[in-house]
């Protein structure tokens, strides 16, 4: 009885690795055809750009951009305005728009559009306008507003951040509270 045993165990020890042998050249073949693209052929490697083919570019923080939008809020009211403002990255995303109380509804995307337009030209909304009289279809520009109201903040020469503002009397007022905005950002 006892060789029967050592049998049995020498047996089972033998069956039990060639079922992990199984498994694992199951997970291999699983591992090898998942690498495989829909032609059977193996896929390759993702490729890393080098670094002379890529830029960098420098954008405005969050906090700094909710900086520049509280000022340029806290400005309009100091004078009694209810303005909406908007700040947007250099991509023209919106990071931060403010409605004031008894801000106009329409003024909440003129705000964001003044503020894109500023940034995409690099220039305030004001100088833009008066681009118009020698090239009408700008205004055709999805996402624009040619209206004064936006100013381009930079950083090294280069845009980093749009700021608009809309809801005042006049977009000379607009602007001014966009100005003030892009100037708390300096201090």
């Amino acid at each position: 009885m006892s060789s029967r045993k050592k049998s049995s165990r020498r047996t089972r020890v033998l069956v039990g690795g060639a079922a992990l042998a199984v498994v694992g050249a199951g997970v291999v073949g699983t591992v090898a055809a998942n690498a495989a693209d829909a032609t059977g052929t193996a896929s390759a490697a993702p490729v890393a750009a080098r670094d002379g083919d890529l830029t960098q570019s420098t954008h405005l923080t969050l906090a700094a951009a909710e900086k520049a939008a509280r000022a340029a809020l806290d400005a309009a009211a100091k004078d009694g305005r209810q303005v909406s403002v908007a700040v947007v990255d250099r991509n023209g995303n919106t990071l931060v728009t403010l409605r004031g109380d008894g801000a106009g509804p329409q003024s909440y995307e003129s705000a964001e559009r003044k503020a894109f337009t500023a940034v995409s030209w690099n220039a305030p909304t004001s100088q833009l306008a008066k681009r118009l009289e020698q090239a009408p279809t700008l205004k055709d520009i999805p996402g624009t507003l040619f209206l004064a109201g936006g100013t381009p903040v930079t950083a090294q020469g280069a845009p980093v951040a749009g700021i608009g503002v809309a809801g005042a009397p006049s977009g000379d007022l607009d602007e001014r509270y966009a100005q003030a905005g892009a100037a708390a950002l300096g201090r």
